[in-house]
């Protein structure tokens, strides 16, 4: 089965303030996915380099950034990186432009593994209700375009504190979603603001929300996790 999570790594500040990247890396291989869509990943201010040094990636774990290269030393756009495990081939990647008040945005990417094709895209969505509605529509219309077709799991921090309305609802005959429970706040989840959503071409075996110590202090969200198979 593929596995696929996503997780809001708060640019690598945990719950006690501290910045700690090796303690994502940590929870990352905790919960074990081939495929990570990450929000927050890059630093605020500055240069907004990677909040997870490259050489700690490489050296912590047996995953890889796609590589997006928006700025140097990032792995990201607007915070929105992607990782994957070292033998699954990238094959196509793309920075989605999204309507926007906050610096938001999406990104996607075409990969294979084991030997079928499968489009990925992370996203980090505005707080405002209007907005996330706006952007789940271009999300979805520019992954409509693209070609050729690919079997598609959309993830990443929503903003959505409704359990069925608001920028849920465009999903809605296009996509399921994998009910992976609540993931903030990481100290006592209360809100499902972190979502996977996957194609009709996938089977939903399993999701779930990554509840361990170290998850609960690494950042303020908790990982989400699907388990997928192919119909």
């Amino acid at each position: 089965m593929l596995k696929v999570a996503s997780y809001n790594i708060r640019k690598g500040i945990g719950t006690d303030r501290l910045r700690r990247p090796e303690r994502v890396l940590d929870v990352l291989n905790e919960v074990g996915a081939d495929i990570v869509a990450l929000q927050e990943a890059d630093r605020r201010f500055g240069n907004r380099i990677s909040a997870l040094p490259l050489d700690l990636i490489a050296s912590h774990t047996d995953y890889v950034p796609v590589p997006f290269e928006t700025r140097p030393d990032s792995i990201g756009h607007h915070g929105n990186a992607i990782l994957v495990r070292r033998s699954i081939e990238i094959v196509g990647h793309d920075i989605i432009h999204l309507p926007m008040i906050e610096p938001r945005g999406a990104v996607v990417s075409d990969l294979i593994w084991k030997n079928k094709a499968v489009r990925i895209v992370g996203m980090h969505l505005d707080l405002s209700g209007l907005r996330r509605r706006q952007q789940v529509r271009s999300v979805l219309s520019q992954i409509d375009a693209r070609t050729p077709h690919m079997p598609s799991i959309l993830m990443g921090d929503l903003n959505e504190w409704s359990r069925q309305g608001g920028c849920l609802g465009e999903f809605v005959g296009r996509h399921h979603d994998c009910h992976t429970g609540p993931s903030f706040h990481s100290q006592r989840p209360v809100a499902r603001l972190d979502r996977i959503f996957v194609s009709h071409d996938f089977h939903i075996r399993a999701a779930g929300t990554h509840h361990s110590l170290k998850a609960r202090r690494a950042s303020d969200h908790l990982p989400v996790w699907a388990e997928l198979s192919f119909d």
